[in-house]
């Protein structure tokens, strides 16, 4: 008996994953905060867009696959999947460093990261993301937010 794909019945802002997509590389949502808290230093014109092209360029050429980035003025949550060599921590400090030399971010020490066990739990980490800004009153509906990534064009890689 062949099995059909389950159809997505969610809000317009979740993005949906398959169980089978998901379980080619797992994800994980990742939090990065700057210091000192409170500071506006990610929603800027002079920094938002540099972050998320730095963001993207390394999707682009595979040190990681990022499925969605989101600023908040103070930190930013990120859900993405990354190849076994250099890791995860390696490549998050080096892009940090990258951020922080180029564009004058002060990031905090170290991140936060959960790795999402399941397109569940993946959808609902979407959603949460992506609610944030209308949480804290910046925007009235998440597609409003100017300052998110969310490339579609391809799924994660086999790494």
């Amino acid at each position: 008996m062949k099995r059909r794909a389950p159809i997505h019945r969610g809000p317009p802002y979740l993005l949906p994953l398959s169980p089978a997509e998901h379980l080619n590389r797992p994800h994980v949502w990742v939090s990065i905060n700057c210091v000192p808290p409170g500071k506006n230093q990610l929603c800027r014109a002079d920094t938002g867009g540099a972050v998320l092209a730095a963001m993207s360029f390394n999707h682009e050429r595979f040190v990681w696959h990022c499925r969605l980035c989101l600023l908040m003025p103070d930190h930013l949550h990120v859900i993405m999947a990354f190849p076994r060599e250099p890791g995860m921590a390696t490549t998050i400090k080096n892009w940090k460093k990258f951020v922080a030399g180029k564009h004058g971010i002060d990031w905090q020490r170290d991140f936060f990261d959960h790795r999402l066990r399941d397109h569940h739990e993946l959808e609902e980490k979407t959603s949460y993301i992506l609610m944030n800004p209308v949480r804290k009153g910046l925007c009235q509906q998440p597609e409003d937010w100017v300052w998110v990534y969310r490339p579609n064009n391809r799924p994660p890689p086999q790494w």
